[in-house]
């Protein structure tokens, strides 16, 4: 098995120059780190990492929570925060939370314990009390998709309201006047709740009025989606249109029409949120709102690692902006002559 000395004689520089190049904990010129990195590749190198990870008091580990990574959502976002993490030497460990305190308090606990270098969190809730357990267990941490203002952390948030108003506008250049809305519940996170803020703001910028009747809540799942547009039938609006919160919800409103022998975009338009896997495999391919998913990620873990080398910085708050995506769920009314 090669050794350290072994690249630093191929790569004509000594051991300590091999070592700030793995390191990355001294100057080398790109020359230099060029020929290092060959001599690696050439030998087969492997460092290693448990003596580094003993020496530094680091394990070269990132803890992330999220809600549910069945969701399409968080399944991409834990993927880009891994693929992100590994391009800089990190192992992320994978923990759902369920939306329950007590499962999210207990893994965060779980994690402190296996001595993570750090954390990224999608809380079960805005300003939970579980940011305010890691801060006082001095880890770094970065708030995904959720909003603490009132506590010092790195956050990385999506323009939801921006999102929002995006589904809005493009219904309304689209021609349609009778939208429907299949809403998060009342007490949903400000994150998703921004996203009808922002396509209410759209519709009344528009002079469109949004009928209350047509704005049903649900939860985030295909079953929520299903459901209320079962609803919005029963109430005979004579929607052309209806902006889902999400893309799961979108799929689920798309399996009722058809159950009701209606098509879409034919019969009615449908536009979800998020981008995600469904909205590539659903029949038609849903129109919707791309959140920026690999940025999400890059952005977290390299706010994290910041955080880990630098603990005294100031906290940062990154706000990503979003994309409509043009698809095949949605048309423009038909004007009759």
């Amino acid at each position: 098995m090669p050794t350290i000395h072994d690249v630093a004689a191929y790569a004509k520089v000594s051991a300590s120059t091999v070592s700030h190049v793995i390191n990355n904990t001294r100057f080398v010129s790109t020359e230099t780190r060029a020929r290092v990195l060959e001599a690696i590749e050439a030998l087969g190198y492997k460092p290693n990492i448990l003596a580094r990870s003993l020496r530094r008091q680091e394990t070269a580990t990132i803890g992330l929570v999220v809600p549910d990574n069945s969701n399409p959502f968080f399944a991409a976002v834990a993927r880009a925060i891994e693929d992100a993490g590994f391009a800089e030497g990190y192992n992320v460990i994978l923990c759902n939370s369920d939306n329950s305190e007590t499962k999210e308090a207990a893994y965060i606990d779980v994690l402190v314990a296996k001595q993570v270098d750090g954390l990224i969190l999608s809380p079960w809730q805005d300003h939970p009390s579980s940011l305010e357990k890691i801060l006082e267990a001095r880890l770094p941490v970065v708030a995904i998709d959720r909003v603490a203002n009132d506590l010092p952390i790195d956050q990385v948030l999506v323009d939801n309201e921006q999102g929002g108003y995006l589904a809005g506008q493009y219904l309304v250049q689209l021609g349609h006047r009778r939208i429907g809305c299949i809403a998060p519940p009342p007490e949903s996170l400000h994150s998703a709740g921004n996203r009808i803020i922002g396509f209410r703001r759209a519709l009344a910028e528009a002079g469109v009025e949004l009928n209350e009747e047509a704005v049903i809540s649900s939860d985030f799942r295909y079953s929520g989606g299903e459901a209320a547009m079962c609803e919005l039938l029963k109430r005979n609006l004579d929607l052309t249109a209806v902006f889902t919160a999400n893309d799961l919800m979108a799929a689920g409103a798309i399996q009722a029409l058809r159950r009701a022998q209606l098509q879409v975009p034919e019969d009615i338009s449908i536009i979800g949120f998020d981008y995600s896997l469904q909205a590539m495999i659903t029949i038609p391919l849903l129109t919707t709102i791309a959140q920026p998913i690999t940025e999400l990620g890059r952005v977290c873990v390299s706010l994290l690692l910041k955080r880990i080398k630098e603990p005294a910085t100031l906290p940062s708050r990154v706000l990503l902006p979003t994309q409509l995506i043009e698809q095949e769920s949605c048309r423009a009314v038909m004007t009759v002559v």
